[in-house]
Protein backbone atom coordinates (compact mmCIF):
# COMPACT_ATOMS: atom_id res chain seq x y z
CA UNK A 1 0.00 0.00 0.00
CA UNK A 2 1.08 3.55 -0.73
CA UNK A 3 0.43 6.34 1.74
CA UNK A 4 1.43 10.02 1.47
CA UNK A 5 0.79 12.39 4.38
CA UNK A 6 1.56 16.08 4.92
CA UNK A 7 2.11 17.44 8.42
CA UNK A 8 1.88 21.26 8.25
CA UNK A 9 4.59 23.25 10.02
CA UNK A 10 6.41 20.18 11.35
CA UNK A 11 9.97 21.32 10.57
CA UNK A 12 12.92 18.98 11.08
CA UNK A 13 16.56 19.03 9.99
CA UNK A 14 17.22 17.40 6.61
CA UNK A 15 20.00 15.14 7.93
CA UNK A 16 17.75 13.94 10.77
CA UNK A 17 14.96 13.21 8.28
CA UNK A 18 17.37 11.28 6.08
CA UNK A 19 18.19 8.99 9.00
CA UNK A 20 14.49 8.57 9.83
CA UNK A 21 13.83 7.57 6.19
CA UNK A 22 16.64 5.03 6.29
CA UNK A 23 15.59 3.57 9.63
CA UNK A 24 11.98 3.10 8.51
CA UNK A 25 12.90 1.81 5.03
CA UNK A 26 15.02 -0.92 6.66
CA UNK A 27 12.01 -2.41 8.49
CA UNK A 28 10.39 -5.64 7.32
CA UNK A 29 7.40 -5.02 5.10
CA UNK A 30 8.47 -1.47 4.19
CA UNK A 31 9.38 -1.24 0.50
CA UNK A 32 10.03 2.51 0.27
CA UNK A 33 10.06 5.32 2.81
CA UNK A 34 10.84 9.00 2.36
CA UNK A 35 10.39 11.60 5.10
CA UNK A 36 11.35 15.10 4.00
CA UNK A 37 10.39 18.74 3.99
CA UNK A 38 8.05 19.57 1.10
CA UNK A 39 10.44 21.81 -0.83
CA UNK A 40 9.85 21.91 -4.61
CA UNK A 41 12.94 19.77 -5.17
CA UNK A 42 11.89 17.15 -2.63
CA UNK A 43 8.37 17.02 -4.07
CA UNK A 44 9.89 16.48 -7.52
CA UNK A 45 12.03 13.63 -6.19
CA UNK A 46 9.00 12.03 -4.51
CA UNK A 47 7.02 12.30 -7.75
CA UNK A 48 9.89 10.57 -9.56
CA UNK A 49 9.64 7.76 -7.02
CA UNK A 50 5.94 7.34 -7.83
CA UNK A 51 4.44 9.21 -4.87
CA UNK A 52 1.71 11.78 -5.47
CA UNK A 53 2.21 14.63 -2.98
CA UNK A 54 -0.82 16.82 -2.09
CA UNK A 55 -0.41 20.63 -2.01
CA UNK A 56 2.18 21.59 0.61
CA UNK A 57 4.68 24.32 1.48
CA UNK A 58 8.44 24.02 2.17
CA UNK A 59 7.62 24.38 5.90
CA UNK A 60 5.50 21.21 5.85
CA UNK A 61 6.71 17.68 6.53
CA UNK A 62 5.77 15.02 3.97
CA UNK A 63 5.76 11.32 4.79
CA UNK A 64 5.67 8.96 1.81
CA UNK A 65 5.43 5.23 2.44
CA UNK A 66 5.09 2.07 0.41
CA UNK A 67 4.51 -0.69 2.96
CA UNK A 68 2.48 -3.82 3.65
CA UNK A 69 1.21 -2.36 6.93
CA UNK A 70 0.83 1.43 6.69
CA UNK A 71 -0.25 1.86 10.33
CA UNK A 72 2.86 0.09 11.56
CA UNK A 73 5.07 2.07 9.20
CA UNK A 74 3.51 5.38 10.33
CA UNK A 75 4.03 4.39 13.95
CA UNK A 76 7.68 3.68 13.14
CA UNK A 77 8.04 7.14 11.54
CA UNK A 78 6.50 8.84 14.59
CA UNK A 79 8.75 6.86 16.93
CA UNK A 80 11.84 7.64 14.87
CA UNK A 81 11.03 11.35 14.76
CA UNK A 82 10.52 11.37 18.53
CA UNK A 83 13.78 9.50 19.07
CA UNK A 84 15.72 12.02 16.98
CA UNK A 85 14.21 14.94 18.90
CA UNK A 86 15.04 13.31 22.25
CA UNK A 87 18.61 12.67 21.12
CA UNK A 88 18.97 16.30 20.05
CA UNK A 89 17.61 17.48 23.40
CA UNK A 90 19.99 15.19 25.31
CA UNK A 91 22.93 16.63 23.39
CA UNK A 92 21.81 20.23 23.78
CA UNK A 93 24.19 22.55 25.61
CA UNK A 94 23.37 25.61 27.64
CA UNK A 95 24.37 28.03 24.89
CA UNK A 96 21.50 28.66 22.48
CA UNK A 97 23.18 31.25 20.23
CA UNK A 98 26.62 31.98 18.83
CA UNK A 99 26.90 35.06 21.03
CA UNK A 100 26.18 33.16 24.25
CA UNK A 101 28.47 30.26 23.25
CA UNK A 102 31.36 32.65 22.72
CA UNK A 103 31.21 33.73 26.33
CA UNK A 104 32.90 30.38 27.04
CA UNK A 105 35.86 31.38 24.83
CA UNK A 106 37.26 30.02 21.57
CA UNK A 107 38.75 31.40 18.38
CA UNK A 108 36.92 29.54 15.59
CA UNK A 109 33.17 29.24 15.02
CA UNK A 110 31.63 26.71 12.62
CA UNK A 111 28.23 27.81 11.32
CA UNK A 112 25.90 25.15 9.91
CA UNK A 113 22.37 26.56 9.84
CA UNK A 114 19.93 27.30 6.99
CA UNK A 115 21.51 29.87 4.67
CA UNK A 116 18.99 32.57 5.52
CA UNK A 117 20.25 32.56 9.13
CA UNK A 118 23.97 32.02 8.55
CA UNK A 119 25.05 35.64 8.12
CA UNK A 120 23.75 36.74 11.52
CA UNK A 121 25.59 33.92 13.30
CA UNK A 122 28.79 34.55 11.33
CA UNK A 123 28.74 38.27 12.10
CA UNK A 124 28.31 37.53 15.82
CA UNK A 125 31.45 35.39 15.61
CA UNK A 126 33.44 38.07 13.79
CA UNK A 127 32.36 40.78 16.22
CA UNK A 128 33.65 38.55 19.03
CA UNK A 129 37.05 38.41 17.30
CA UNK A 130 36.72 34.84 16.01
CA UNK A 131 37.42 33.29 12.65
CA UNK A 132 34.39 31.59 11.14
CA UNK A 133 33.77 28.60 8.87
CA UNK A 134 30.37 28.83 7.17
CA UNK A 135 29.33 25.34 6.14
CA UNK A 136 25.88 26.69 5.17
CA UNK A 137 25.00 27.19 1.51
CA UNK A 138 22.35 29.41 -0.11
CA UNK A 139 23.86 32.57 1.43
CA UNK A 140 23.44 35.65 -0.82
CA UNK A 141 26.71 36.83 -2.38
CA UNK A 142 26.16 40.39 -1.12
CA UNK A 143 26.13 39.06 2.45
CA UNK A 144 29.30 37.07 1.78
CA UNK A 145 31.04 40.23 0.58
CA UNK A 146 29.89 42.18 3.64
CA UNK A 147 31.17 39.49 6.02
CA UNK A 148 34.54 39.23 4.31
CA UNK A 149 35.03 42.98 4.08
CA UNK A 150 34.35 43.29 7.80
CA UNK A 151 36.70 40.39 8.54
CA UNK A 152 39.45 42.03 6.50
CA UNK A 153 39.33 45.13 8.71
CA UNK A 154 40.02 42.93 11.76
CA UNK A 155 42.50 40.43 10.33
CA UNK A 156 39.98 37.58 10.60
CA UNK A 157 39.27 34.70 8.24
CA UNK A 158 35.86 33.80 6.79
CA UNK A 159 35.87 30.30 5.33
CA UNK A 160 32.79 29.99 3.12
CA UNK A 161 29.86 30.29 2.71
CA UNK A 162 29.46 26.77 1.34
CA UNK A 163 32.84 25.79 2.76
CA UNK A 164 32.58 22.03 2.82
CA UNK A 165 36.11 21.06 3.83
CA UNK A 166 38.91 22.38 6.02
CA UNK A 167 41.83 21.11 8.08
CA UNK A 168 42.70 23.47 10.93
CA UNK A 169 45.33 22.63 13.51
CA UNK A 170 45.35 19.05 12.27
CA UNK A 171 41.59 18.67 12.77
CA UNK A 172 39.31 17.98 9.81
CA UNK A 173 36.14 20.05 9.61
CA UNK A 174 33.09 19.42 7.42
CA UNK A 175 33.69 16.70 4.84
CA UNK A 176 37.20 15.68 5.84
CA UNK A 177 39.51 12.94 4.62
CA UNK A 178 42.01 11.40 7.02
CA UNK A 179 45.50 12.57 6.05
CA UNK A 180 48.74 12.99 7.94
CA UNK A 181 50.58 16.27 8.55
CA UNK A 182 53.21 17.41 6.12
CA UNK A 183 54.86 20.31 4.30
CA UNK A 184 51.86 21.38 2.19
CA UNK A 185 49.16 23.93 2.99
CA UNK A 186 46.06 24.31 0.85
CA UNK A 187 43.85 27.31 0.19
CA UNK A 188 40.72 26.02 -1.50
CA UNK A 189 37.89 27.83 -3.26
CA UNK A 190 36.38 24.40 -3.86
CA UNK A 191 35.47 21.62 -1.45
CA UNK A 192 35.98 18.48 -3.51
CA UNK A 193 38.96 20.06 -5.26
CA UNK A 194 40.53 20.37 -1.83
CA UNK A 195 39.62 16.77 -1.00
CA UNK A 196 41.00 15.47 -4.30
CA UNK A 197 44.36 17.17 -3.69
CA UNK A 198 44.41 16.00 -0.07
CA UNK A 199 43.92 12.42 -1.24
CA UNK A 200 46.37 12.54 -4.15
CA UNK A 201 49.09 14.05 -1.97
CA UNK A 202 48.36 11.51 0.76
CA UNK A 203 48.67 8.65 -1.74
CA UNK A 204 52.10 10.03 -2.67
CA UNK A 205 53.19 10.26 0.98
CA UNK A 206 53.10 14.05 1.13
CA UNK A 207 51.04 15.26 4.08
CA UNK A 208 49.00 18.44 4.45
CA UNK A 209 49.24 20.49 7.65
CA UNK A 210 46.41 22.90 6.96
CA UNK A 211 43.64 23.26 4.38
CA UNK A 212 41.71 26.52 4.54
CA UNK A 213 38.50 26.55 2.49
CA UNK A 214 37.29 29.96 1.39
CA UNK A 215 34.07 29.12 -0.46
CA UNK A 216 33.53 28.56 -4.16
CA UNK A 217 32.71 32.23 -4.91
CA UNK A 218 35.74 33.80 -3.26
CA UNK A 219 37.67 34.16 -6.53
CA UNK A 220 34.69 35.67 -8.32
CA UNK A 221 34.65 39.31 -9.44
CA UNK A 222 32.08 40.13 -6.75
CA UNK A 223 34.11 38.81 -3.81
CA UNK A 224 37.57 39.52 -5.22
CA UNK A 225 39.57 36.90 -3.29
CA UNK A 226 39.14 38.61 0.09
CA UNK A 227 39.35 35.40 2.14
CA UNK A 228 42.02 33.90 -0.11
CA UNK A 229 44.44 36.71 0.69
CA UNK A 230 43.98 36.22 4.43
CA UNK A 231 44.36 32.44 4.09
CA UNK A 232 47.55 32.84 2.06
CA UNK A 233 48.95 35.24 4.66
CA UNK A 234 48.28 32.75 7.44
CA UNK A 235 49.85 29.78 5.69
CA UNK A 236 52.86 31.92 4.78
CA UNK A 237 53.36 32.54 8.49
CA UNK A 238 53.36 28.81 9.35
CA UNK A 239 56.99 27.60 9.46
CA UNK A 240 55.94 23.95 8.97
CA UNK A 241 54.55 24.71 5.50
CA UNK A 242 57.07 24.64 2.65
CA UNK A 243 54.63 24.86 -0.27
CA UNK A 244 51.19 26.47 -0.57
CA UNK A 245 48.67 25.28 -3.16
CA UNK A 246 45.74 27.46 -4.22
CA UNK A 247 42.97 25.38 -5.81
CA UNK A 248 39.82 26.88 -7.30
CA UNK A 249 37.06 26.41 -9.79
CA UNK A 250 37.54 28.73 -12.80
CA UNK A 251 38.26 32.15 -11.24
CA UNK A 252 37.62 35.64 -12.55
CA UNK A 253 40.76 36.40 -14.63
CA UNK A 254 41.44 39.74 -12.95
CA UNK A 255 41.18 38.16 -9.49
CA UNK A 256 43.56 35.39 -10.49
CA UNK A 257 46.06 37.98 -11.77
CA UNK A 258 45.84 39.97 -8.54
CA UNK A 259 46.39 36.85 -6.45
CA UNK A 260 49.41 35.83 -8.50
CA UNK A 261 50.90 39.25 -7.84
CA UNK A 262 50.08 38.96 -4.13
CA UNK A 263 51.59 35.46 -3.93
CA UNK A 264 54.84 36.81 -5.36
CA UNK A 265 55.23 38.95 -2.22
CA UNK A 266 55.08 35.93 0.12
CA UNK A 267 58.03 33.99 1.48
CA UNK A 268 56.47 30.55 0.89
CA UNK A 269 56.16 29.49 -2.77
CA UNK A 270 52.61 29.15 -4.08
CA UNK A 271 51.43 26.67 -6.69
CA UNK A 272 48.26 27.71 -8.54
CA UNK A 273 45.76 24.96 -9.37
CA UNK A 274 43.08 27.07 -11.01
CA UNK A 275 40.75 25.07 -13.21
CA UNK A 276 39.87 26.52 -16.60
CA UNK A 277 40.31 26.01 -20.33
CA UNK A 278 43.91 25.14 -21.08
CA UNK A 279 44.83 24.84 -17.39
CA UNK A 280 46.18 21.61 -15.79
CA UNK A 281 43.67 19.28 -14.16
CA UNK A 282 43.89 18.39 -10.46
CA UNK A 283 46.04 15.30 -11.00
CA UNK A 284 48.54 17.33 -13.01
CA UNK A 285 48.53 19.99 -10.28
CA UNK A 286 49.28 17.37 -7.61
CA UNK A 287 52.14 15.99 -9.71
CA UNK A 288 53.56 19.49 -10.10
CA UNK A 289 53.55 19.97 -6.32
CA UNK A 290 55.29 16.64 -5.80
CA UNK A 291 58.01 17.58 -8.27
CA UNK A 292 58.48 20.93 -6.51
CA UNK A 293 58.90 19.03 -3.22
CA UNK A 294 61.38 16.60 -4.87
CA UNK A 295 59.07 13.68 -4.24
CA UNK A 296 58.28 10.82 -6.56
CA UNK A 297 55.02 10.57 -8.46
CA UNK A 298 53.26 7.26 -7.75
CA UNK A 299 51.26 5.15 -10.15
CA UNK A 300 47.77 6.42 -9.37
CA UNK A 301 45.49 3.48 -8.50
CA UNK A 302 42.94 2.32 -11.06
CA UNK A 303 40.68 -0.71 -10.96
CA UNK A 304 38.41 -2.47 -13.41
CA UNK A 305 38.62 -2.73 -17.17
CA UNK A 306 37.99 -0.07 -19.77
CA UNK A 307 35.16 -0.91 -22.18
CA UNK A 308 34.16 1.03 -25.28
CA UNK A 309 31.35 3.53 -24.85
CA UNK A 310 28.43 3.04 -27.17
CA UNK A 311 27.22 5.90 -29.35
CA UNK A 312 25.28 8.35 -27.26
CA UNK A 313 25.40 11.05 -24.62
CA UNK A 314 28.19 11.23 -22.03
CA UNK A 315 26.39 11.75 -18.69
CA UNK A 316 28.23 13.11 -15.64
CA UNK A 317 26.41 12.86 -12.29
CA UNK A 318 28.56 14.41 -9.56
CA UNK A 319 28.34 15.18 -5.85
CA UNK A 320 31.47 17.36 -6.12
CA UNK A 321 31.24 20.66 -7.95
CA UNK A 322 34.96 20.89 -8.73
CA UNK A 323 35.07 17.37 -10.12
CA UNK A 324 32.02 18.20 -12.24
CA UNK A 325 33.77 21.33 -13.55
CA UNK A 326 36.95 19.39 -14.27
CA UNK A 327 35.04 16.71 -16.21
CA UNK A 328 33.20 19.39 -18.20
CA UNK A 329 36.48 21.07 -19.17
CA UNK A 330 38.03 17.76 -20.25
CA UNK A 331 34.96 16.70 -22.23
CA UNK A 332 34.79 20.06 -24.00
CA UNK A 333 38.27 19.49 -25.42
CA UNK A 334 37.08 16.68 -27.71
CA UNK A 335 33.26 16.63 -27.74
CA UNK A 336 30.66 19.07 -29.05
CA UNK A 337 28.53 20.71 -26.36
CA UNK A 338 25.46 18.65 -27.27
CA UNK A 339 27.36 15.36 -26.75
CA UNK A 340 27.74 15.58 -22.98
CA UNK A 341 25.74 16.63 -19.93
CA UNK A 342 27.21 17.22 -16.45
CA UNK A 343 25.23 17.84 -13.24
CA UNK A 344 26.61 18.94 -9.86
CA UNK A 345 24.07 17.73 -7.28
CA UNK A 346 25.88 19.72 -4.60
CA UNK A 347 24.92 23.00 -6.27
CA UNK A 348 22.65 25.30 -4.28
CA UNK A 349 19.63 24.60 -6.48
CA UNK A 350 19.76 20.90 -5.52
CA UNK A 351 20.34 21.32 -1.77
CA UNK A 352 17.43 23.54 -0.71
CA UNK A 353 15.68 21.58 2.00
CA UNK A 354 17.94 18.58 1.38
CA UNK A 355 21.18 17.32 2.85
CA UNK A 356 24.25 17.52 0.63
CA UNK A 357 24.43 14.59 -1.84
CA UNK A 358 27.56 13.29 -0.12
CA UNK A 359 25.22 12.62 2.81
CA UNK A 360 21.94 11.94 1.01
CA UNK A 361 22.46 10.32 -2.42
CA UNK A 362 18.74 9.89 -3.19
CA UNK A 363 18.48 12.53 -5.91
CA UNK A 364 21.56 11.33 -7.78
CA UNK A 365 20.42 7.72 -7.53
CA UNK A 366 17.12 8.67 -9.21
CA UNK A 367 19.00 10.40 -12.06
CA UNK A 368 21.50 7.55 -12.34
CA UNK A 369 18.73 4.98 -12.67
CA UNK A 370 17.11 7.08 -15.41
CA UNK A 371 20.41 7.60 -17.24
CA UNK A 372 21.27 3.90 -17.25
CA UNK A 373 17.81 3.02 -18.56
CA UNK A 374 17.97 5.62 -21.34
CA UNK A 375 19.12 4.20 -24.69
CA UNK A 376 20.52 7.62 -25.58
CA UNK A 377 23.19 7.30 -22.84
CA UNK A 378 26.62 6.28 -24.13
CA UNK A 379 28.60 6.31 -20.87
CA UNK A 380 28.27 7.61 -17.30
CA UNK A 381 30.78 9.42 -15.08
CA UNK A 382 30.38 9.40 -11.29
CA UNK A 383 32.36 10.54 -8.27
CA UNK A 384 32.33 8.87 -4.86
CA UNK A 385 33.77 11.02 -2.08
CA UNK A 386 34.81 9.31 1.15
CA UNK A 387 35.84 10.69 4.53
CA UNK A 388 34.25 11.90 7.74
CA UNK A 389 30.85 13.50 7.24
CA UNK A 390 30.18 11.62 4.00
CA UNK A 391 27.81 8.70 3.48
CA UNK A 392 29.09 5.71 5.52
CA UNK A 393 28.54 3.11 2.76
CA UNK A 394 28.12 4.72 -0.67
CA UNK A 395 28.72 1.44 -2.48
CA UNK A 396 25.62 -0.19 -1.00
CA UNK A 397 23.22 1.83 -3.16
CA UNK A 398 25.48 2.37 -6.19
CA UNK A 399 26.73 -1.17 -6.74
CA UNK A 400 23.38 -2.79 -7.65
CA UNK A 401 22.69 -0.11 -10.27
CA UNK A 402 26.19 -0.22 -11.74
CA UNK A 403 26.43 -4.01 -11.83
CA UNK A 404 23.31 -4.19 -14.01
CA UNK A 405 24.39 -1.35 -16.31
CA UNK A 406 24.69 -2.03 -20.03
CA UNK A 407 26.86 1.06 -20.61
CA UNK A 408 30.32 1.83 -19.19
CA UNK A 409 30.33 3.56 -15.80
CA UNK A 410 33.53 5.33 -14.74
CA UNK A 411 33.84 6.21 -11.05
CA UNK A 412 36.36 8.63 -9.56
CA UNK A 413 36.82 7.61 -5.93
CA UNK A 414 38.18 10.38 -3.71
CA UNK A 415 39.47 8.94 -0.45
CA UNK A 416 42.41 7.71 1.58
CA UNK A 417 43.26 4.34 3.11
CA UNK A 418 42.53 5.77 6.56
CA UNK A 419 39.05 7.07 5.75
CA UNK A 420 36.24 5.41 7.77
CA UNK A 421 34.53 3.88 4.70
Amino acid sequence: MIHVEVRPGAYADSVALLQVSRDVAALDGVHRAQVAMATPLNVEVLAGMGFEVPPATPNDLVIALDADDIDAALAAVTAALGSRRSLAEDRAVAARTTRSALREGGDLVLVSVPGASATVEAMDALEAGCDVMIFSDNVPVAEEVALKQYAATRGLLVMGPDCGTAVVGGVGLGFANVVGPGPVGLVAASGTGCQQLLCLLDAAGAGVSQALGVGGRDLSSEVGGLATREALRRLDGDPSIKRIVLVSKPPAPEVADDLRAFAATLTTPVTFALLGPGEPDLTAAAESVLRELDRGIPAWPARGQATPARAGLLRGLFVGGTLCTEATLIAAQSLPSNAFSMIDFGDDEYTQGRAHPMIDPTLRLVHLSEALANEATGAVLLDVVLGHGAEPDPAAALAPLISDATVPVLVACVGTAADPQ
